[in-house]
């Protein structure tokens, strides 16, 4: 009898293989990589991909590592960390640009980014950003001044050099045009790095472009003396490009030690990128560019990682009770094209169609690889998880779109965009993001051909993401050539019953896997594997006469606390006091048998399902209850319902298995401190898992379950036993 997690896989994070075995497996994995593209590319498929990862300070339980957005803190790590990017990305040139700013917060966020050619020339060979050099010095700023203005005029640009106050200003545009009479107030416009700019930033960008202006403003100094050049917002990379050419020649000339650019973002095609680090509650926020094939995607997260490594960022979490949790801020990954126009979705209109339809049909790709937050009141809301109304209008619209003989790109977001939100109609908090994909209302953010899939939690090393990558590339590729009209399926309670639970949805990805080979983009088994790791779900492993029972952390649903409508910023309330749990009884007999295994949950009998894995037998079922008593949540009548006891018997054997499951540690008080590593981590979880040998004999007659309580894949410990009644 043991209660090592003999069955579970290693935890790759605490186990180190020997560099052998590590090369071997990283040469297999890359190899199952270059596959994937290839079936891609044969085919003459074209899906590019790109991700938001995110990192939070662990050891951290200060706010802006926890709940808010922005920080001291935050915005140093995050400096560092895109100076650590900048030193892997020779040719590339830093901007400070303008982030976005929301509702409730007195100013934009930040935004810092790196933009560079994906040929590998050089951007821009100017003065260096100050957080890059340690050099510094006076500025001949009338020089640079002047300079710029020429090097603009070199360039093909008419351009008017003048003051606004301080600062040294030039309005330009293409084309011959006399810039002499131009005096707009819009000229002498505050900065938009303003703590409360009066227009927004759409506004702004509006503003002067669509007059076929641009402006750069010249400040003297920042705090490191360095000079500062405000860009404009342009409307395409060889325009920027053509400017920061200019701006890096005038700073030579002017011998600037260093030179800071900051501004708009800069527009953006297949033959530039642009990453950026933004913060977000809790997390720094990298948001990196597309790519054309899931090696390029896996090389580019390999040095993200790395870089938030060495400032002292993690993926992922350490509970005080050693329970692993991802950084909190997930991991989205993004499909588009090379050009907005080009993107899969607009010429495959019928593709993102099915790719609802077929996540419908597959919950694993909702919920198998998601985040805490799920559910009707999280971040990733299925279609289906709006309500039968709202399930009836999105199978019209698909099909309607099925049978359609010509979509264009705004009829598609028309059709799609209402059916794809959370329920309040918040389109950001959907499981399919579509705001990029072609808002005809939206000409600069709205019509990228994006969509977004967020059902992902952050993933714990660039090949897990590269794995998520290239499963769901190969879905979509499959998609775009196969037919799958299916109406789609109401799930109803099963939903988040059956489909809470890690087997079925384990069970449900084989089915997607197999449908891909069948369908040529199999993905392989070094790919499939990383899939199949879940070493955060694994609680506990015990042996006992011959069979093994597997604790795992199922998936819970937390239900929203307070008025929708009044938490739509940037977080929401939710209970998250309910946690749920699967037991996957196992046998490892010779012949294999679990006939007459009764399983107990706080004296409560489990039905257990009959399910197999592979040929083999197992039965599974789940158990809900309250972990611990919120302070603001649902059910106030209802405490702590822990330690949770389970009781493993058989007939033909004296002894029963008990096993105490403690949320916290069994003795009682608090942890002194964080886990320092995913050692102690395991260490704190493993006792919390209490085990010892009782007499069958003494177990009694079980406690009767009350109305309510049992499904068909679950019990909910939080209705309480049915009261005996007593006669008058």
């Amino acid at each position: 009898m043991s209660n090592s997690p003999s069955k579970a896989p290693a935890d790759r994070l605490s186990v180190a293989p020997d560099q052998a075995t590590l090369a071997a497996r990283t040469a297999g994995f890359e190899r199952a990589i270059d596959d994937h593209d290839r079936a891609l590319e044969s085919r003459g498929i074209e899906i590019w991909v790109g991700n938001e990862p995110t990192f939070t300070l662990r050891e951290s339980l200060d706010p802006e590592w926890t709940s808010a957005a922005v920080g001291d803190e935050k915005t140093s790590r995050a400096r560092r960390l895109v100076c650590a990017l900048a030193t892997q990305a020779p040719g590339s040139v830093l901007l400070r640009c303008i982030g976005r700013k929301y509702p409730g917060e007195s100013k934009a966020r930040f935004s810092f980014g790196l933009f560079g050619r994906r040929d590998g020339r050089p951007v821009f060979n100017g003065p260096p950003d100050p957080w890059l050099t340690s050099a510094r010095g006076a500025a001949d700023l009338e020089q640079f001044h002047a300079d710029l203005a020429a090097g603009l005029g070199e360039r093909g640009f008419v351009c008017r050099s003048f003051r606004s106050g301080t600062e040294r200003r030039i309005v330009f545009a293409m084309g011959k045009r006399d810039l002499s009479l131009v005096d707009d107030e819009r000229l002498h416009r505050e900065s938009i790095h303003a703590a409360q700019p009066a227009e927004d930033e759409q506004t702004l960008r509006d503003n002067l472009a669509g007059d076929g202006l641009f402006l750069l403003a010249i400040r003297d100094a920042d705090e490191a003396g360095s000079a500062v050049i405000e860009l404009p917002a342009l409307p395409f990379p060889s325009l920027f490009c053509l400017v920061l050419e200019a701006i890096a020649e005038a700073g030579t000339r002017a011998a600037l030690p260093a030179l800071i650019l900051c501004g708009f973002p800069p527009p953006v095609n297949a033959e530039v990128s642009f990453l950026t680090v933004t913060p977000d509650p809790g997390v720094v926020e990298l948001n990196m560019p597309p790519y054309a094939t899931v090696r390029d995607f896996l090389a580019a997260n390999r040095v993200a990682y790395d870089a938030a490594a060495s400032v002292g960022l993690s993926t992922y979490r350490l509970r005080y009770n050693g329970d692993i949790a991802d950084s909190g801020g997930a991991g989205q990954i993004t499909f588009g094209g090379p050009l907005p126009t080009t993107s899969p979705f607009l010429l495959v209109p019928k593709l993102l169609p099915r790719l609802v339809r077929y996540a419908l049909y597959h919950p694993a790709i909702s919920y198998l690889f998601a985040h805490d937050f799920v559910g009707a009141a999280g971040q990733s809301v299925r279609a289906d998880e709006r309500g039968a109304d709202a399930l009836a209008e999105l199978r019209l619209a698909l099909t309607l779109l099925e049978d359609a003989p010509n979509i264009t790109p705004a009829v598609l977001w028309q059709s799609l965009a209402p059916c794809l939100t959370d329920p309040t109609g918040n389109a950001h908090r959907a499981e399919f993001n579509v705001e990029k994909l072609w808002n005809p209302a939206d000409s600069t953010r709205g019509q990228l051909g994006l969509v977004e899939l967020r059902a992902l939690r952050m993933q714990d090393g660039p090949e897990r993401a590269a794995a998520l990558a290239a499963l769901l590339r190969a879905v979509m590729a499959m998609l775009m050539s196969r037919d799958f009209s299916e109406d789609p399926p109401d799930h109803g309670p099963t939903l988040h019953d059956r489909h809470a639970l890690p087997f079925f949805l384990e069970q449900d990805l084989d089915v997607v896997l197999r449908e891909l080979t069948e369908a040529g983009f199999g993905l392989g088994e070094p790919l499939e594997a990383e899939l199949r790791r879940d070493t955060f779900r694994h609680w506990a492993s015990v042996e006992f006469e011959g069979v093994t029972l597997t604790v795992r952390r199922a998936i819970e649903f937390w239900p929203l606390v307070g008025d929708a409508a009044l938490q739509q910023g940037t977080s929401r309330l939710v209970d998250s006091s309910c946690a749920r749990l699967e037991l996957c009884l196992e046998t490892t007999s010779d012949p294999p048998g679990l006939a007459g295994w009764e399983m107990r949950v706080l004296n409560r009998r489990l039905p257990l399902r009959e399910e197999t894995r592979g040929e083999s037998p197992v039965r599974v079922f789940g158990i809900r209850y309250r972990s611990f008593a919120p302070l603001r949540g649902l059910h106030p009548l209802l405490g702590d319902q822990t330690p949770i006891t389970l009781v493993l018997s058989h007939p033909d054997h004296a002894a029963a298995l008990e096993i105490a499951i403690h949320d916290w540690r069994p003795e009682g008080g608090g942890y002194d401190d964080l886990p320092t590593d995913h050692a102690e981590a395991a260490q704190r979880r493993r006792a919390r898992c209490l085990i010892r040998r009782v007499e069958r004999e003494s177990l009694g007659p079980p406690t009767p379950v009350a109305p309510g309580a049992l499904s068909e894949y679950s019990l909910d410990l939080r209705y309480p036993p049915p009261r005996e009644r007593t006669r008058p």
